[in-house]
């Protein structure tokens, strides 16, 4: 039995290592704060790690699921980390969003250690991992890729291999460039239609599923509609996610910056910790 590492237990890591034990793996955590996922452990009687390299130590596979990229490299080469306490031979994957360039050290270390490190970002939000039906996206080397194909799919249904060491993490910020442009598109039609004084429910059922609907649309826009704004992905990691593109050399990006602008104010005003579907809220406060 292959036996699995998971190191970040939250809104994203509860639901993937639930998917991992229904596919018949072995799996131990760690999260920083015990006292977070206790009900998850009794729930599930996986076992808990008192730090990251115990959670890494006798593993086949050690997946990273936090949050920044200051903990990625916190939980990769900080004192109690994976790096030093993963068994030679181990793959390592990790599923944050990052910076590509982390992504390459990570890979470039872990070659040095005799370890296989691949970057695996994932896309589907909260509902995607809870369903096992993540898009992901791997950089690294294609032998690793195929070796942890069984345990990627036992968290997505769409799994591509990107390229080399970064590759996963570069695909990952043009998917998160997309969706900046298609959820301020979906508030500007929404604040649209209330401002006109249209039944935005009908407005829903009238476009969504023609040329202007998308994954935004059909599944955010619903919850802007009724005032929701409850987390299926955080701001906050939505705005990281869009400084970490905007860090990177290469074209402008224009709506890109001005929705990482919108979604800066929100935070700055304590809206982190909504979800994405928050956007409208920086609509309807500007009165636009």
């Amino acid at each position: 039995m292959v036996k699995i590492g998971f190191i970040g237990v939250g809104v994203m890591g509860r639901p993937m290592v639930r998917n991992l034990l229904r596919a018949g793996y072995d799996v131990a955590v760690y999260t920083r704060t015990k006292a977070k996922v206790e009900a998850f452990l009794r729930e599930t009687g996986v076992q808990w790690c008192g730090t990251a390299a115990a959670c890494a130590a006798g593993r086949d596979v050690v997946i990273t699921m936090v949050g920044y990229p200051q903990d990625v490299e916190q939980v990769y080469f900080g004192a109690g980390g994976i790096l030093p306490a993963a068994d030679a031979g181990a793959y390592l994957i990790d599923m944050t969003t990052t910076d590509p360039r982390l992504s390459a050290r990570i890979y470039q270390e872990a070659a040095a250690r005799g370890l296989h490190a691949l970057d695996a970002p994932v896309s589907g939000g909260e509902a995607g991992a809870q369903n096992g039906t993540l898009s992901v996206m791997v950089g690294g080397d294609p032998a690793d890729f195929d070796a942890c194909l069984p345990v990627l799919r036992a968290m997505g249904t769409t799994v591509v291999y990107e390229g080399a060491a970064g590759a996963g993490q570069h695909a990952k910020m043009a998917n998160q460039i997309a969706i900046a442009g298609a959820l301020s598109g979906v508030c500007e039609a929404l604040r649209y239609a209330e401002q006109a004084g249209l039944d935005t429910g009908r407005l829903l059922d009238s476009i969504g599923k023609g040329a202007a609907g998308s994954w935004q649309m059909s599944n955010l826009m619903p919850k802007m509609i009724a005032h929701d704004n409850a987390p299926g992905f955080f701001l906050k990691h939505f705005v990281k996610d869009m400084q970490i593109a905007r860090s990177q050399p290469g074209a402008p990006l224009p709506v890109l910056e001005l929705v990482c602008g919108m979604c800066t104010a929100l935070e700055r005003e304590g809206r982190g910790e909504d979800g994405t579907q928050a956007l409208i809220e920086f609509y309807r406060a500007q009165g636009v």
